[in-house]
């Protein structure tokens, strides 16, 4: 059963803050090594100029948005719809499995783990205790995007709006580095951020029909 709440946000990036991407929501002082991490392992180090941007967004858009994160979020997000905290837990672990995200796991479950925290209060969302026990027993590990799924799902959160958000904020997250370190012209990052945006609804569509037949090994 979902919560309903009169105070409940309306939007994704209300209701669970910095919790979708994984790149400039990491604010705190403890935080910047992880941030480094997460960059390092998605070599965003060699983005030198426009072009090499554009071959970063497209790479990470390639291995890890669409085959792996945003399928992990519908996953989730069915899992704690359906009350399936026993399968949740199992797309926790097998996402372990994934060797182009496993150098920067340590900053997905940090930041997954201080979200799931928020939702402990919901006492009667069997799912979301299970999730917890899972992670505090060493069983799961609290995977950011798996946090987000199951965040949209107990705040009734539209998923295909929350996929949105997850494109957009994670796509911007890299553009707005690379336009303050490049020192880009900030219409030149708009109109890059406006084209990942408009590419979005073919990309959540894709992502929605594979999730039937997700396999992450």
């Amino acid at each position: 059963m979902r919560v309903e709440t009169k105070s409940a946000p309306h939007s994704p990036a209300e209701l669970l803050g910095d919790a979708h991407p994984l790149l400039d929501q990491l604010g705190s002082p403890d935080d910047l090594a992880v941030t480094s991490t997460l960059t390092n392992a998605m070599e965003f180090s060699r983005v030198h100029d426009l072009a090499s941007l554009r071959a970063f967004l497209d790479t990470y858009s390639a291995q890890v948005l669409q085959p792996i994160e945003l399928p992990a979020i519908v996953a989730a997000h069915q899992h704690a719809s359906r009350g399936e905290a026993r399968e949740l837990v199992a797309l926790d672990q097998s996402l372990a499995q994934e060797s182009i995200i496993r150098d920067f796991a340590a900053a997905s479950c940090r930041v997954g783990q201080r979200q799931l925290s928020k939702l402990r209060p919901l006492r009667d969302q069997r799912v979301v205790q299970r999730y917890l026990a899972a992670i505090e027993s060493g069983e799961a590990r609290g995977w950011h995007t798996l946090v987000y799924g199951v965040s949209l799902a107990m705040f009734s959160v539209p998923l295909r709006q929350g996929l949105q958000n997850y494109i957009e904020q994670t796509a911007r997250g890299f553009i707005e580095r690379a336009v303050r370190s490049l020192h880009l012209p900030q219409t030149v990052g708009d109109e890059l951020a406006a084209q990942r945006f408009i590419a979005a609804p073919k990309v959540i569509t894709q992502a929605l029909a594979a999730t039937s037949t997700l396999q992450i090994h």
